[in-house]
């Protein structure tokens, strides 16, 4: 069985993922206080313990602008983050992002801090973000993984990713991205609109179905209006701006959305 589908009981279909967006961390433009930072992220962390996600991802999206190659108070404070969420949500996976492409950042706090899978930027071909240009990474960040003894970390990949020119590659199709994923080692594909909170055009969904051996990831615009006509197309499902008030990634958590999405998702499992 696949490493990120081995994280989750065998009954559950199209796993959940929650975001914890961090607030800015010390150093980038709109940096907060730190122990305010952290005392915001436990109370999302406890709202999430109180409702039944399967899944939650920290990713420091507040630090706008992004740079490549995020120092070392970045990593230390998403440590610290990642530390204080596994404290409390013990029972259900934790995934790891650190923009922009950290991705051997992020492998490394996920080794550091138990937590069991990290989303990749830039993991294979290459495209011009709105933080400059990202080659592909595979072949380094696996052999990371392997020197720092991670193997147990699953690593999901972004494809034709959002909020990026892919004009480079535009005589690939989004199949073929894919399939070098997964050829690559990949252990899921995340698949994206073409910015946050943007749904993912369903016949995308049906280019790659069945035409890889690998989960793949709806990583935007899901929300509890569409769920349904996504349920049966992925193998899993991250939820951003939908689970906020207002349904902006910069809201706060809303519990109630969060709880309806999941009634949803409930009631489609037991079909």
């Amino acid at each position: 069985m696949h490493k990120f589908l081995k994280l989750f009981p065998d009954s559950l279909k199209c796993p959940v993922i929650g975001m914890i967006h961090i607030p800015a961390l010390p150093g980038t433009p709109r940096q907060s206080s730190f122990p305010i930072t952290l005392d915001a992220v436990r109370k999302e962390a406890e709202i999430y313990k109180n409702l039944p996600i399967d899944a939650v991802m920290i990713e420091n999206m507040h630090d706008i602008p992004y740079v490549r190659n995020p120092g070392p108070e970045i990593i230390s404070s998403v440590t610290r983050v990642a530390c204080e969420v596994r404290n409390i949500l013990r029972n259900i996976p934790i995934g790891i992002q650190i923009l922009a492409c950290g991705n051997r950042e992020a492998l490394a706090v996920a080794k550091a801090t138990g937590c069991q899978f990290i989303r990749a930027e830039g993991f294979v071909f290459s495209h011009v973000a709105d933080e400059g240009f990202v080659d592909a990474c595979a072949g380094d960040l696996m052999r990371f993984r392997r020197q720092i003894d991670a193997e147990d970390v699953a690593i999901l990949t972004d494809i034709k990713k959002k909020h990026s020119s892919h004009a480079i590659t535009q005589d690939l199709s989004l199949l073929e991205a894919a399939q070098a994923a997964e050829f690559f080692l990949s252990d899921g594909i995340i698949v994206t609109g073409t910015a946050t909170g943007d749904p993912v055009a369903t016949q995308d969904l049906d280019s790659i179905s069945g035409r890889i051996n690998i989960p793949t990831i709806i990583g935007s615009g899901v929300t509890s209006g569409n769920l349904e006509e996504y349920f049966d197309k992925c193998q899993g499902m991250i939820v951003g701006s939908h689970f906020k008030k207002s349904g902006k990634w910069s809201d706060p958590l809303c519990p109630e959305r969060i709880g309806q999405f999941m009634g949803i998702i409930k009631k489609l499992r037991n079909l």
